[in-house]
């Protein structure tokens, strides 16, 4: 019998949290467990083992992230929703980097997998946030890999301290989405 108290979303937000803390690739379920006041294997008649345990990570941290997203980004466009789209990234990965590194490491089974349904939504920001420069639409699957493939980078490389420059990270940062606003701008352009 289930210990009371204990469901999938207590043992999966148990697990995200200890992931913050000291890395994805260091999570066992004997580390959950000993976080919930639990033997492990009690933990298994909430979660298939664990790599379930981190496919539902992966998707408590794309919906919240898709979450921080939408508000953030709300009634903004053009530069000001690409930079609330790239702060809150930002800001995501630097509070969150365990569940993060989850959502970059599984892949959805199906169109009604949960995980699909969270990752749709987080791209559905991101296109959000291009849609005020009127790309062509033979372009907007690029613009949206391009711009997820260096949000992702920068944000996991500083969250990493893998900025190492003395250059002020901010100013790198602030650079890097006026360039992108204008490599947009540019784009739309052609």
């Amino acid at each position: 019998m289930p210990r009371a108290g204990l469901d999938p979303a207590i043992v999966t937000e148990a697990a995200a949290g200890l992931a913050d803390e000291i890395g994805l690739a260091q999570l066992t379920m004997s580390l959950v467990a000993e976080r919930l006041g639990v033997k492990a294997p009690s933990l298994y008649k909430h979660v298939d083992g664990l790599p379930d345990l981190v496919r539902r990570i992966a998707v408590l941290a794309a919906t919240e992230l898709g979450d921080e997203l939408r508000d953030a980004m709300q009634g903004r466009a053009g530069r000001d929703a690409l930079e609330a789209a790239a702060q809150t990234v930002r800001r995501y990965v630097q509070q969150h980097p365990g569940r993060y590194d989850a959502t970059t490491g599984v892949r959805p089974t199906d169109p009604d997998d949960p995980l699909t349904v969270a990752l749709d939504r987080t791209m559905a920001s991101f296109a959000a946030a291009l849609r005020a420069y009127a790309l062509d639409s033979a372009d907007e699957v690029h613009a949206l890999r391009m711009l997820r493939s260096v949000l992702h980078g920068f944000a996991t490389l500083e969250a990493s301290d893998g900025f190492q420059m003395a250059t002020d990270v901010d100013a790198s940062f602030t650079w890097m989405v006026d360039f992108l606003d204008l490599g947009f701008r540019a784009a739309a352009r052609r």
